[in-house]
């Protein structure tokens, strides 16, 4: 069978295909998916390139102008949702030290318990998303949740009492649960594993711009003074609508796929996904396989992925949900406490981008995951042992944020390492799930009666990020040994060679563990 090569792989020819069926319209990502007699199911990616009358090839600064054209369209849109995913999450970290506390009587551990529950509706809600997810279009239920959580911190704002906050919260929980895995999902179509870091990087450095916005605008609103009306209730209201408004822009701005994109071109649509796949991870398959989904449950890679967001969300939880209490424990004044809290935002973003960039030019995502678990345990340490030294207990908080930055290469090691459209959309509702066990097992650490210290859950964050560093070497010996598992046969490398591999072999819905061809990245 004879080949041309088109935008660094090998496609087929047009009159090497003519006797299949391609009498129907050109996928665009929304329609039927087709299937050829003898063949494996195929992506819709697959069609649309497959049907195109466009033959354009690319050079490498032609790849380079088509990737910022994308970067500029798509990653300003993901980071305005992750930051607003963020600072509505933890405005009641913000509004604890507000006074909703006091205005809302809770009593011993009910503060927690609110935190908590939102943690519990997110872990709940992974399980309709990693069904729903495959079988709609993914921004667009991305969009329809961000408004809806937008409407869910608004209506915190009328919290009276315990009961009521519940309620919120649990609400929120729901719709925010759709973020990570439709982010995950998302950025994965649109670029190769390595060139994907550092943009889910940059989308992921949202949450340290919601920690410094968060600061700021706890600030603010706590100049606010009206008799009925508390700065708290009127900083959820705002803030709220803020993100109602993301939430449309989103849906109406990011495109599902890129087959899609209406800020494409149709030749640019080909060569992008002819840049992609050699990915072998797919872009869109409505097939809902129960055969990939109970492989999840047989791969040990998901279950140390797994156990691993466990250990960093811990610490994360605690604090995200208590670095303004903890601060303010320390003897500032509530609004001194939330401009404190600001540089751990800044130490967020730092460590964020500088992972990203760094798993671009030299992977090892192992080694920067347990790179960035050191400066946590050193902040661990300082918060659970230099008791006595303010400044101490505060430079412990600011470098336990280091570990913001190892989640997000979780993230897009999942993305990278999971193929199969319905494992892999199973695989980062699994992954975000585990994100908020940690999250319930974290503030739960924080328990009343070991206030103002709190030194349990400082251990705890010391603790955690020692094993996180040990389970991140584990994966990495796995992924060695997976790979040597698969043999000496031909495989697809970013470079540009596709092993020999057909183009029907790079868009077939198989797994990783199902593809022979498929390797490992770590």
């Amino acid at each position: 069978m004879g080949f041309r090569q088109k935008a660094g792989i090998f496609l087929e020819t047009k009159g090497e295909t003519s006797s299949r069926d391609t009498s129907s319209s050109k996928t665009e990502g929304v329609g039927d998916q087709k299937h050829v007699p003898g063949h494996h199911d195929l992506d819709q990616a697959y069609w649309y390139v497959h049907e195109s009358n466009n033959t354009a090839e690319s050079t490498p600064r032609e790849l380079r102008v088509l990737r910022r054209k994308i970067d500029w369209w798509i990653v300003p849109i993901m980071f305005c949702c992750y930051t607003m995913q963020f600072i509505d999450k933890v405005l009641l970290n913000y509004a604890a030290v507000m006074g909703l506390n006091k205005e809302l009587k809770l009593k011993a551990n009910e503060f927690t318990n609110a935190a908590t529950w939102f943690f519990i509706a997110y872990l709940i809600a992974e399980v309709p998303n990693g069904i729903i997810l495959q079988r709609v279009p993914v921004a667009k239920w991305l969009g329809v949740n961000v408004v809806l959580w937008g409407i869910a911190t608004a209506c915190t704002a009328a919290a009276h009492n315990y009961a009521s906050l519940m309620a919120a919260r649990i609400f929120l929980g729901i719709f925010e649960a759709a973020i990570a895995p439709s982010l995950i999902l998302i950025s994965s179509q649109w670029y190769t594993k390595s060139e994907a870091a550092p943009r889910f990087s940059i989308w992921y450095a949202g949450l340290g711009l919601g920690q410094i916005i968060g600061g700021i605008v706890s600030y603010a609103f706590q100049q606010v003074k009206h008799p009925s009306f508390s700065g708290w209730k009127i900083m959820f209201i705002v803030l709220g609508l803020v993100t109602v408004v993301i939430g449309f822009v989103t849906f109406f701005l990011l495109p599902d796929t890129p087959m899609q994109a209406r800020f494409l071109s149709e030749p640019e649509k080909v060569i992008l996904l002819n840049h992609v796949a050699i990915n072998q991870t797919g872009i869109r398959n409505k097939h809902y396989k129960i055969s990939q989904a109970l492989e999840v449950l047989r791969d040990i890679q998901l279950w140390l992925m797994v156990l691993l967001t466990i250990l960093i969300s811990i610490s994360s939880g605690v604090i995200t949900t208590y670095s303004a209490t903890l601060i303010r424990n320390f003897g500032y004044k509530p609004p001194i406490a939330a401009l404190l809290n600001m540089p751990s935002g800044v130490v967020s973003i730092a460590s964020t981008l500088m992972v990203g960039y760094g798993v671009r030019h030299t992977s090892n995502r192992w080694a920067w995951i347990a790179a960035c678990c050191i400066p946590g345990i050193l902040g661990g340490g300082l918060m659970s042992f230099d008791t006595g030294n303010k400044a101490g207990q505060l430079a412990g908080i600011y470098l336990v944020n280091f570990i913001t930055a190892t989640l997000i290469v979780i993230y897009q090691w999942t993305g990278a390492n999971v193929a199969g459209q319905t494992k892999r959309v199973v695989s980062v509702a699994l992954v975000s799930g585990s994100f908020s066990v940690g999250n319930i097992i974290g503030p739960q650490s924080f328990r009343a009666h070991d206030a103002p210290q709190y030194t349990p859950a400082k251990i705890t964050v010391l603790a955690t990020q020692a094993a996180a560093a040990f389970i991140s070497f584990v994966l990495f010996l796995y992924y060695v040994w997976a790979n040597k598992r698969k043999g000496s046969l031909p495989v697809v490398a970013e470079s540009g060679s596709a092993g020999g591999q057909t183009e029907e072999h790079l868009w077939e819905d198989q797994t990783d563990k199902q593809n022979p061809t498929f390797r490992y990245v770590y």
